[in-house]
């Protein structure tokens, strides 16, 4: 990987005509910002195609380490999805193929196998909070506001919320949320284990996270996160195996010999993720 630095380099976007998102990289950390500030970055149709065709780019870049997912401005994460195109959403079918749509890009994200920080400087509602809980670790700046608030358009969440919100912080807590359609300011949302951390500058502080997770092995990172994830749709038995099988596949890398190595020799160990 490479050293990090504080100038941001633009990942390949003379390849690809992005209007709804920007994507930058600042040594090993990428960051993706939904920039639709006058809509308050809400979602539409387009809006994550592009998200889609930024995590392919940076699913082929080696030299991505973890990614930052935040919103423009100051007053918006993501305030949710487009109203306008759910309003013309007519049938079982057409709505059905949207949730799934939208499940996938969150799936696509939950999936990468590097560190994903949800740096959260506003509205997260909707599908913003969803965007958020497909992230590992999500940073709330004190003004942020986040809520499930489907009910009160006649919806359900529909990208993963109902599912990742229970297995993060429980099923009466999410069913509160839920169903109240209420929604929770920073410090609560602290409390409840819904966000990780409150930042006044939650891009500084996520970017603080990631050089922290950037010191240690790559394919270990990758590994605990397949570990959680898939352990998490099984029960303790077999999770238990998961972990076995993944703490194997670790002790076969180069890079647990170098930081076993290191730490016996008291040095820093140099992590090539092989």
């Amino acid at each position: 990987m490479t050293q990090h630095d504080d100038q941001p380099t633009i990942l390949l976007l003379d390849e690809l005509d992005f209007e709804n998102i920007t994507l930058d990289q600042h040594g090993a950390i990428a960051v993706l910002t939904v920039n639709r500030p006058k809509a308050l970055n809400a979602l539409n149709g387009e809006t994550l195609g592009e998200i889609v065709q930024a995590l392919d780019l940076i699913a082929e870049n080696a030299e991505i380490g973890a990614l930052i997912v935040t919103g423009a401005g100051e007053k918006a994460f993501v305030a949710g999805a487009d109203i306008s195109e759910l309003n013309a959403l007519d049938g079982v079918y057409a709505g059905r193929e949207v949730s799934l749509s939208g499940q996938d890009v969150m799936t696509q994200i939950s999936n990468l196998p590097i560190p994903v920080i949800a740096a959260v400087n506003g509205f997260a509602l909707g599908g913003g909070l969803e965007l958020a809980l497909a992230c590992d670790v999500r940073v709330a700046a004190p003004s942020a506001r986040m809520g499930l608030p489907e009910v009160t358009l006649g919806l359900i969440p529909g990208f993963g919320g109902t599912q990742r919100l229970a297995r993060l912080i429980g099923a009466g807590r999410a069913l509160d949320l839920m169903l109240t359609a209420r929604q929770v300011k920073a410090d609560e949302a602290l409390s409840l284990g819904l966000v990780n951390y409150v930042a006044d500058d939650p891009l500084s502080k996520s970017r603080e996270i990631a050089e922290t997770m950037l010191k240690n092995a790559p394919i270990a990172l990758s590994l605990v996160k397949e570990a959680v994830r898939r352990g998490l749709n099984t029960d303790l038995d077999a999770g238990l195996e998961i972990e076995a099988d993944l703490f194997g596949m670790a002790v076969a890398t180069s890079d647990f010999r170098e930081g076993t190595g290191a730490f016996l020799a008291k040095r820093p160990a140099q992590f090539k993720g092989e």
